[in-house]
């Protein structure tokens, strides 16, 4: 793996465009700051192998695994022989990056995790996971990138507790990497602290010191508000060497994805493709804002474009328009809004289906708005004028 970062925002920003490359010369490039899908043993919820190779390229190359949810299934063994995931899974051509904890049901409870491992639920019942039994998933899978074990802790923990997990995280990191000596892939080392700055800090300082190939900052997303994670991100990036790439977790929101592109993180993993399926929202809000607006020096406000829309809701229902007109996915190519609202209301899983080819290459298209924003200088108009429209038709929706 290699990184690179090729653009940074002026006037001191720490908004950045980077280039992950994976492989050899002839290997993948991903332009960062791009998003990790979410998956469910391997593949994105709703989507099959055909519609996933559908989406934009190669931004959707991004797949976030969960060991522990192979820790059930085919015996390592098998996968292993199988070729690791890629093969088993039909993408030979994607990035598969491997972290523990179910990235869309549950987390691990940190108070049934010990010194010893971490505790996930499984079907079977809750199972502690080591650090020898996780890199024995690891190694089986070969991902082309993983993050070590952590000891993640929501944000109303005691600094006792704060300081338990750090120790902890550090100590399962450097036993990771100790079983990864021989195999030499891609480890990311797991920044934890809840919200504790200080914590937080020690935790990256000592991080950077270790051979990892990047950074995952977990144990955000956990009941922080918005004014401490703005503050824990920056201390944790300002302890950070430039010329490795940063991972943070469950921050999907627009806004929150703006937040961290700004205190200088290039990947991000989160379910808030999912989450909208589930609900029945489409996403809907102009993927070429950039292009469009920054041709005179600003952007215009006008318009009133929302977010998202519920297409559960009876106005949709005789609604022959596209999701998005100039999109140009599957769904919006072959379907209307009132075909979607009808889906969704005889409760036909195909709704699912295209909610999700839909949102995912729409949000896709969001951060290629970021980058495209980094590199003409834009970035903090950009997001600005996005979280001033966001709050407005939020505001507006309520009265």
């Amino acid at each position: 793996m290699r990184f690179a970062v090729t653009k940074v925002c002026g006037g001191g920003g720490k908004a950045r465009v980077g280039a992950l490359h994976i492989g050899g010369g002839g290997g993948i490039a991903i332009e960062t700051p791009a998003l990790l899908l979410s998956t469910r043993k391997g593949l994105p919820s709703f989507v099959s192998c055909d519609h996933l190779a559908s989406l934009p390229l190669p931004d959707s190359l991004l797949l976030h695994v969960c060991p522990t949810h192979f820790m059930e299934g085919p015996p390592l063994k098998t996968i292993s022989n199988i070729g690791g995931l890629h093969h088993m899974l039909g993408l030979p051509d994607h990035i598969l990056v491997a972290a523990a904890g179910d990235s869309i049901e549950s987390l691990p409870s940190s108070e049934a995790t010990n010194k010893f491992g971490a505790s996930f639920d499984t079907p079977s019942g809750r199972r502690l996971v080591k650090p020898s039994d996780y890199m024995e998933l690891v190694s089986c899978m070969k991902p082309n990138l993983w993050a070590s074990l952590a000891d993640e802790v929501p944000a109303w923990v005691t600094d006792k507790r704060n300081k338990i997990s750090v120790d902890r995280t550090l100590r399962w990191l450097d036993a990771c990497i100790a079983l990864d000596a021989d195999s030499g892939t891609n480890g990311f080392g797991v920044i934890v602290g809840g919200s504790s700055v200080e914590q937080r800090r020690l935790c990256a300082t000592e991080v950077s010191k270790r051979n990892v190939s990047g950074f995952w900052i977990g144990g955000f997303g956990l009941g922080e508000n918005i004014e401490e994670r703005c503050s824990l991100l920056n201390a944790v990036t300002d302890c950070l060497p430039p010329e490795k790439p940063r991972l943070v977790s469950r921050l999907g929101l627009p806004e929150e994805v703006l937040e961290g592109v700004a205190a200088g993180i290039d990947l991000f993993d989160s379910t808030y493709i999912y989450q909208l399926t589930m609900g029945g929202f489409a996403l809907i809000f102009p993927i070429d804002m950039v292009e469009r607006e920054i041709q005179n020096g600003t952007f215009n406000n006008d318009g009133g474009d929302s977010t998202k829309i519920n297409l559960r809701a009876s106005t949709y229902r005789k609604d022959t328009s596209r999701l998005v007109d100039s999109c140009n996915c599957f769904t919006c190519q072959n379907h209307t809004r009132a075909y979607l609202n009808h889906l969704l209301n005889v409760h036909e899983m195909l709704a699912q289906i295209l909610l999700e080819i839909h949102n995912t290459h729409h949000y896709l298209h969001f951060f290629r708005s970021i980058r495209e924003a980094i590199k003409v200088g834009k970035f903090d108009l950009f997001r600005q004028q996005f979280v001033k429209k966001r709050r407005a038709n939020i505001t507006a929706a309520v009265l």
